[in-house]
């Protein structure tokens, strides 16, 4: 059995599943870099079962998917997008013709990086989601939408984006009172916004319209602000790694701000504490609400779910689904599944060998 990893080289991601294959015997993934893939000669080895990773963060890969700029601008989702799935469909033909396996279908993956219409699949099979708004394309219909909806606290989301870059946690009051949290900062040309590790805040309306403004040509996904549960004064979500249909591997992902990601000061919280603050039953109806989501998704091998845990612990709803959601360092296998004891990359070589010993 070998591996071919579409990934770009020293990406820490394709570096830990070489390891993980290393653990299990398995020799050296075949690496296929994302530029080739980008720039349209994509080399799979025959036979070979297929992981496509993520992109990474590259600037020169940058400036292939969005265009030149600086890599730490916001905005470009839509060109990025469109160039993203056109290398994805080069090296799934590229692997039909080396009769490789994909572990990761295209299909699915080009919906979960579109949270518009991942959004709109979830709530087809009856996963909970937040309720989100129609299209909006402004900052004005935006708030027309709100107000249409009763919805006076709302995520606005760049539809295609990862890693918090772009997102708004947007609440609007009495007497024209508004506030937007952020990561994104404005430029410091005025130009434009960028990624900054610092959440920002704005409280005129003149700041947020030109920041949704400036969001909204790239295609926005709306949607209800949910209260989360918190401990010791920290809101909290999960990440809900799937692998294989299994809900594999949990983080705690909790904050003071209402982005929980980590880069953004977010801190990996207790699962034990907040598995006992559900109780075993709401435990287990998180993870199959994560499982659910997972299932909308039946040919990738792995999923990372991002679950809502609402306040009174006892509802759950799913924000995201990713499909490079495994990077998390020192998580091993939740206990009582057949991942146990193992980080993410060496469960899905695990995963991966036990399909191909079902293959008649």
């Amino acid at each position: 059995m070998m591996f071919t990893v579409l990934g770009t080289p020293g990406d820490r991601r394709t570096e830990l599943f070489a390891a993980a294959c290393r653990r299990a015997g398995v020799p050296p993934p075949h690496l296929v870099p994302w530029m080739d893939a980008v720039r349209g000669d994509p080399s799979i080895a025959p036979g070979s079962l297929l992981r496509l990773d993520s992109p990474g963060e590259d600037a020169e890969m940058d400036a292939l998917l969005r265009g030149p700029g600086d890599p730490a601008r916001v905005g470009g989702g839509a060109r990025w997008y469109a160039s993203f799935t056109s290398a994805l469909e080069r090296v799934a033909a590229a692997g039909e013709r080396a009769g490789a396996r994909p572990l990761n279908d295209v299909a699915e993956i080009a919906v979960m990086c579109d949270k518009r219409r991942c959004h709109a699949l979830l709530e087809s099979a009856g996963v909970p989601v937040p309720e989100a708004l129609p299209p909006v394309h402004g900052y004005a219909e935006l708030r027309e939408r709100m107000a249409d909806a009763g919805m006076p606290r709302v995520f606005v989301k760049p539809a295609h984006g990862s890693s918090a870059s772009g997102v708004v946690a947007l609440q609007t009051g009495r007497r024209g009172r508004i506030r937007a949290i952020s990561s994104a900062a404005p430029s410091p040309g005025g130009d434009g916004y960028y990624n900054s590790l610092r959440v920002q805040t704005y409280e005129t309306e003149a700041e947020v319209a030109r920041l949704i403004d400036t969001l909204a040509p790239d295609g926005l996904h709306v949607e209800r602000w949910l209260p989360k549960a918190a401990l010791d004064d920290r809101v909290l979500d999960l990440r809900v790694v799937v692998t294989a249909g299994e809900p594999s591997h949990v983080v705690v992902r909790s904050s003071r701000s209402p982005m929980t990601n980590l880069h953004l000061g977010g801190t990996r919280g207790d699962v034990d504490a907040v598995r006992r603050a559900m109780g075993e039953p709401g435990w287990e109806r998180a993870l199959d609400v994560a499982a659910r989501a997972a299932a909308c998704f039946p040919r990738s091998l792995m999923v990372g779910v991002d679950l809502l845990v609402q306040i009174g612990w006892r509802r759950y709803a799913v924000g995201e689904v990713n499909a490079f959601g495994d990077l998390l360092p020192g998580i091993t296998g939740l206990p009582g599944t057949r991942f146990a004891g193992q980080d993410t990359y060496t469960a899905q070589v695990t995963a991966a060998q036990a399909q191909v010993a079902a293959i008649p």
